[in-house]
């Protein structure tokens, strides 16, 4: 089997696994729970999120630990527009973001929340000018992925944050699931942000929520005193500390690992451009993602047939609605036809030359097959 679907899942590393287990093994306390097991165990949860401060460059108390980006993207634009709400019911986002990011966003729509979405160019950033014309008085949220998960296109986070911090009322959503272990990170620009660790090596159901120390935010989860107002419930050490030595490893190769990925994303730019293979991705994206399409065929048809070949790729976010055109491909091509025959290759440090020569070869056998 040929995996390019890295965006969507990269298995965990030995280093989480480990973390994992040596948790799970010998704390056998309730980190909540007031005796010599429970303190143990809280101990270790501290340590846990002391470490990830500290790769992070923020305090203690500005990390929660949730079970995952979905849940961290929820809580935090929930949080914030209902701690708000006497401020103000509108919110700017872009046409790049997760699921996680945009259901959300309708389901406030719903309750009567005014969501504005800004236009992006064709190299897929959003523009500055109209993000700034957007801003009103009654504006409580922007929100925006540093890295989208269709094209990879790395948005000007550092100038969005200084038109958003014009505005007092007005806080900054990052949602940097894409981005940890590929750029580097300021978290400092964002008033909350999140990610999850099984995007950089980490474990299934574990991610974070930042949340600067300030903001005031309302709670999704009550009842239970936990490690955090914002999140009851049970903490997961054993997640905790899987998630923490992930994202040390993550972003202690980070630059080896990109060199590799960056030479792999060149190798597959030159065969598909001469394959005649329509590139969405553009040349400055991160070099992890690179989303295509074949002239006629639905990306969904590619994919079940390369599947077939032993290759898994996907079109457009694991999360999102199926034979639905991209959004993010929509939004810089202005062509339904072109977002319906897109998808997605996403490569890690674990891809391999002879992979992508093998994808090659099954890609070329199943256009040959969708044509004839």
């Amino acid at each position: 089997m040929i995996y390019l679907d890295y965006t969507a899942h990269m298995p965990p590393s030995e280093e989480a696994l480990q973390a994992f287990c040596q948790a799970e093994r010998s704390l056998i306390g309730n980190a909540n729970a007031h005796h010599a097991a429970g303190e143990t165990a809280r101990q270790q949860m501290e340590a846990a999120r002391h470490k990830v401060s500290e790769l992070l460059s923020v305090l203690e108390e500005e990390i929660i630990f949730t079970s995952g980006a979905s849940e961290s993207n929820n809580t935090a634009i929930q949080g914030i527009v209902y701690a708000a709400r006497h401020f103000g019911r509108h919110i700017v986002t872009t046409p790049l973001e997760h699921p996680s990011v945009s259901g959300c966003l309708t389901a406030l729509q719903e309750r009567g929340y005014e969501i504005d979405v800004l236009p992006v160019g064709r190299d897929g950033r959003i523009d500055l000018d109209a993000l700034s014309a957007a801003i009103r008085t009654d504006t409580v949220l922007v929100t925006l992925s540093a890295v989208d998960s269709e094209l990879g296109i790395v948005q000007p986070v550092e100038d969005a944050a200084r038109i958003v911090h014009r505005f007092p009322h007005c806080h900054l959503h990052i949602d940097m699931t894409q981005a940890v272990g590929k750029i580097p990170l300021d978290l400092s620009l964002a008033d909350t942000a999140a990610f999850s660790a099984h995007k950089f090596g980490g474990i299934t159901g574990s991610g974070v929520l930042y949340k600067k120390q300030e903001i005031e935010m309302e709670p999704l989860i009550h009842g239970g005193v936990s490690t955090s107002i914002y999140r009851s419930g049970t903490p997961a050490v054993g997640l905790a500390c899987s998630l923490s030595t992930a994202l040390e490893s993550a972003l202690r190769n980070m630059t080896k690992h990109n060199e590799h990925v960056a030479h792999l994303n060149a190798m597959l730019r030159e065969e598909l451009t001469r394959r005649n293979v329509r590139i969405f991705s553009p040349q400055d994206s991160i070099p992890h993602i690179l989303n295509i399409g074949v002239e006629g065929i639905k990306g969904t048809a590619m994919r079940d047939r390369l599947n077939a070949h032993g290759v898994c790729v996907s079109v457009k976010s694991a999360c999102s609605v199926e034979n639905t055109p991209s959004r993010a491909v929509y939004a810089i091509t202005k062509n339904r036809r072109q977002a319906m025959e897109s998808f997605r290759l996403s490569l890690c440090h674990l891809t391999t030359e002879e992979e992508v020569r093998a994808f090659l070869e099954a890609f070329d056998l199943a256009r040959k097959e969708l044509q004839s």
